[in-house]
């Protein structure tokens, strides 16, 4: 089947992507899904740092590809072996495919699955598959998805099926920015009530983040960006107190604010600098908690004593330490009673043809979710 779809070919192109084009509107192939896969109709599809880092070059990728990983849409075929999914069902899309059978599926971690790491890292999906293909050569899956398209073929272990009565723009943000960043706060961290807590970067991530710390009864939730119209979108979420992480005495205002620092640091921002301060201002027996993926090369320097002598936590969250199936539901029931207002992390509505646009404004940091309607 011939479908609409924006592919990436290069990665590191020249700003502003309005006029380098990185991705470009073409027709691909799809093929019929097999063992254990799905065709699904994409609905919604945001714009994520996690898409944007394939384009600036900070997540290599092999290409070409069809990025696009946190979406929602309507299953339309199932292949052999998916029998717990019926046509027509609503699903949100997981970018962190699981196999079911490896230790980590087994003990309780899918978002760790080796296969799955392995199949995105290649550019496949579980299994080595490849569905999508141009004038007889491959495109390459992101992270198993490839939601920038009309369609995409899917593993089963992809996605989690969603209740139909969630508009899709509003279900897209579960599969990625909720997950992983309510998740870092109520899976990974363990806020607990009365508890200190500080956010580094207000991406979608930061601002779920936010919203986790929140939800588990947070006390003190401080957040910290080099934007102020971020600043101020936390202090209508939740956030009672505001930092620019850019002034020159941020570490001294949280520890004021604080006395002497938080219990939960999380870094949202997926920089050096970001986890430098991230952790700085948590503090002793403290945890902090990152979720940003920075280039492969950026190195971060910890203090050993300091990690020992004040029995400090340093703690990596993907996913959000999630099992989406159980997860999802949760956190749309939460959403449906009021307490993670998500639909007010929305900045935009886009049209496919205009994602180049998108990522200039995604890259300037002034917006948070912009979802792209096919």
């Amino acid at each position: 089947m011939k479908m609409k779809a924006a592919i990436i070919r290069q990665m590191g192109a020249t700003q502003p992507y309005a006029e380098s084009k990185p991705m470009t509107i073409e027709e691909v192939e799809i093929a019929s899904p097999q063992e254990r896969e799905l065709l699904i109709q994409i609905k919604a599809a945001s714009l994520c740092h996690s898409d944007l880092s394939s384009v600036n070059g900070n997540r290599p990728r092999p290409m070409p590809m069809i990025l696009g990983h946190e979406a929602a849409g309507i299953v339309v075929e199932c292949g052999p072996g998916v029998t717990d999914i019926e046509v027509g069902d609503h699903v949100a899309l997981i970018f962190a495919p699981s196999c079911g059978e490896c230790i980590s599926c087994k003990e309780g971690h899918p978002g760790r699955c080796e296969p799955g790491q392995q199949s995105n890292g290649a550019g496949t999906l579980l299994g080595g598959g490849i569905r999508l293909s141009q004038n007889g050569q491959p495109v390459y899956h992101h992270v198993g998805v490839s939601a920038f398209a009309e369609f995409c073929v899917v593993n089963r272990g992809s996605l989690v099926k969603i209740d139909k009565s969630l508009p899709f723009d509003e279900a897209a943000l579960f599969g990625c920015a909720v997950l992983t960043g309510v998740g870092a706060a109520l899976n990974t961290a363990g806020v607990f009530p009365g508890s200190s807590v500080a956010v580094v970067g207000l991406g979608g991530v930061g601002l779920n983040a936010l919203l986790g710390a929140k939800v588990a009864g947070a006390e003190q939730i401080i957040a910290l960006d080099v934007h102020d119209d971020k600043l101020e979108i936390a202090k209508r979420l939740g956030a009672t107190a505001t930092v620019n992480a850019k002034d020159d005495d941020a570490i001294e205002k949280v520890k004021e604010l604080t006395n002497g620092g938080v219990n939960f640091g999380f870094e949202m921002a997926g920089s050096v600098q970001a986890m430098e301060l991230a952790y700085r201002i948590t503090r002793r027996g403290g945890t902090t908690v990152t979720a940003g993926l920075p280039h492969p090369e950026a190195r971060w320097e910890l203090q050993h004593v300091n990690l020992t002598a004040e029995e400090r936590t340093v703690k990596g969250s993907y996913v959000g330490s999630c099992v989406p199936s159980r997860d999802v539901p949760r956190y749309i029931s939460l959403y449906k009673s009021g307490m993670l207002p998500v639909d007010q992390l929305m900045s935009d509505h886009l049209k496919l043809e205009d994602i180049n646009e998108g990522f200039d404004r995604l890259q300037s940091g002034h917006t948070v979710r912009q979802i792209i309607m096919m």
